[in-house]
């Protein structure tokens, strides 16, 4: 946790980015004055690696991303690694684990110290238990065994990815992850299938929505016409409970109950269960769960968001927005042209959202430098970026100039993984997305709520052990209470046992550390 007073200059940078910029130059994560057109175009001098590749000895780099893994991997790879040899002198392996199991595996790999290189984190996937767990390196340590890796491989990452993103990302000072290059601002809502809304003639009414209660009557119609469809698609974290949805600020990692919230103005920390809306979504949501309007099977399904709507028989997702959302996730899904979105939440920007997305280099990584100098070409190399997210031009998709377009071979690489992966700003622009897409960004953090605990990273190290407990715990009751697979009457009995393991001292640890923080 940094001080207010050391995290000043970083603190009024968030503050700024999240009215002027959306990210560029940074997603999550002072480079106030770069436009994304230059963080998106480095020199050549600058995507050099820190040493060249005939003075490194051959690596291979193993890279951890959920998804479901793509027919064509093989051949992306072959393509990917003629660049790494002759940049790094490395060869890339891609380990993509299904969103259902990404938690359990990754879990047990991180407790069994198996060997990896680059993992994907997030604030919201654990990333601060993790740490204190000694899962990731510091990045910026320059009395560690490998020195400061961000300054001496990460330049082109220092140099493009506004300052106050890695300030905003880091825990007691040190960055264990390096964010991606995106959006900064939050705002939840729905993602739904147009061609079947103007076939059921729902278009205007889905557009009027602002509550969760108004999907109410559009769900029971698509319920009852099309009834071998799912009215909206849920699973654990992707629901009206997810903190991007209901707007619960965790302070870090948002597997760690006490929360205040973004788009509200008090600092005191509370339980979920504790906070009104809470308990609110809750019921409404166990009222469309019983209406058969949600997956029966929302708190066990190992389907990620992506792979449900590439079945084609779900109309409605909740989602974390932002500018072409709905055109990005079409093209990932196969419904090109037949999606939309609707915001139903503040726009809020938080420090969680700096941390939102982030590869971290694992403590049992073979080689720490190759993998820094990695993320950094993925923050700087133009053809590698577009190549690890889009595949290969001429066959998973044709370009002409920044637009490019699907060919017959897409689904066979499409990872829908370009917010995971270095800098956004670098990809390239689908024809059904707006040309203007990076400048849009720009525009989505402005007149953005910042969240009351801006600029503030919970430290878990003091409370591990009950976060630990707490972790466990939650497995057992947020799946089926947030997706309304259960009665809300068990929120009861879940805070109960919560408190009984430790939770009011996980909650008094983050308001020491918040009040600290704030000057209290």
């Amino acid at each position: 946790m940094l001080s207010k007073s050391k995290f000043g200059k970083s603190a009024l940078a968030l503050a700024a980015l999240a009215t002027v910029l959306a990210g560029c130059g940074g997603n999550n994560n002072s480079g106030g004055n770069a436009s994304p057109s230059a963080s998106a175009e480095p020199s050549p001098s600058e995507s050099e690696s820190a040493s060249p590749a005939s003075d490194l000895k051959d690596y291979k780099l193993t890279l951890f991303l959920p998804g479901t893994p793509p027919k064509d991997e093989a051949k992306v790879e072959t393509e990917i690694n003629k660049i790494l040899k002759e940049k790094i002198n490395a060869t890339l392996d891609i380990n993509f684990i299904d969103w259902g199991q990404w938690d359990n595996k990754m879990n047990l790999a991180i407790a069994s110290r198996d060997p990896m290189d680059i993992i994907f984190t997030a604030s919201w996937n654990g990333h601060s238990a993790n740490v204190a767990k000694g899962a990731f390196l510091k990045l910026n340590d320059p009395s560690g065994k490998y020195g400061n890796l961000l300054e001496k491989y990460g330049q082109d990452i220092l140099s493009t990815l506004p300052e106050a993103f890695l300030m905003g990302a880091k825990i007691d000072g040190f960055n264990y992850g390096v964010p991606t290059n995106k959006e900064l601002a939050e705002q939840g809502g729905i993602v739904y299938r147009t061609d079947i809304a103007d076939e059921l003639g729902l278009t205007d009414q889905i557009k009027a929505v602002k509550s969760i209660a108004d999907l109410e009557p559009i769900l029971a119609q698509v319920k009852a016409k099309k009834p071998d469809m799912i009215p909206i698609f849920m699973r654990d974290g992707e629901n009206f409970n997810a903190h991007y949805f209901a707007k619960y600020d965790y302070l870090g990692d948002s597997t760690i109950d006490g929360v205040i919230m973004k788009d509200g103005e008090d600092t005191t920390v509370k339980a979920r269960f504790d906070q009104p809306r809470y308990k609110e979504t809750l019921n409404i949501t166990r009222d469309f769960f019983k209406k058969g309007y949600i997956n029966k099977d929302a708190a066990t399904t190992q389907l990620g968001v992506n792979d449900a709507l590439k079945k084609g028989n779900v109309f409605m997702v909740p989602s974390p927005l932002k500018p072409g959302k709905d055109a990005e996730l079409a093209n990932a899904t196969g419904l090109a042209g037949k999606l939309g979105q609707v915001a139903m939440t503040a726009r809020t920007v938080a420090t969680s959202d700096t941390a939102g997305s982030m590869l971290g280099i694992s403590s049992t990584s073979g080689d720490p430098e190759r993998a820094m100098m990695f993320i950094n070409l993925l923050h700087s190399d133009k053809q590698l970026n577009n190549l690890i997210n889009f595949g290969i031009e001429g066959d998973h998709y044709s370009r002409e100039g920044e637009i490019i377009s699907p060919t017959a071979n897409t689904g066979n690489y499409s990872i829908g993984a370009a917010w995971m992966l270095g800098s956004q700003f670098l990809n390239y622009v689908w024809n059904t997305e707006a040309p203007d897409k990076w400048e849009q960004f720009k525009a989505f953090n402005t007149d953005a709520h910042n969240s009351p605990g801006l600029g503030f990273t919970f430290n878990a190290e003091p409370v591990k052990s009950q976060v630990s407990v707490e972790s466990n715990i939650r497995k057992q009751y947020d799946p089926g209470l947030d997706t309304g697979s259960i009665d809300p009457a068990k929120a009861e009995e879940y805070y109960k046992k919560l408190k009984a393991n430790g939770l009011d001292d996980i909650i008094a640890e983050k308001q020491k550390q918040l009040n600290a923080f704030l000057g209290k």
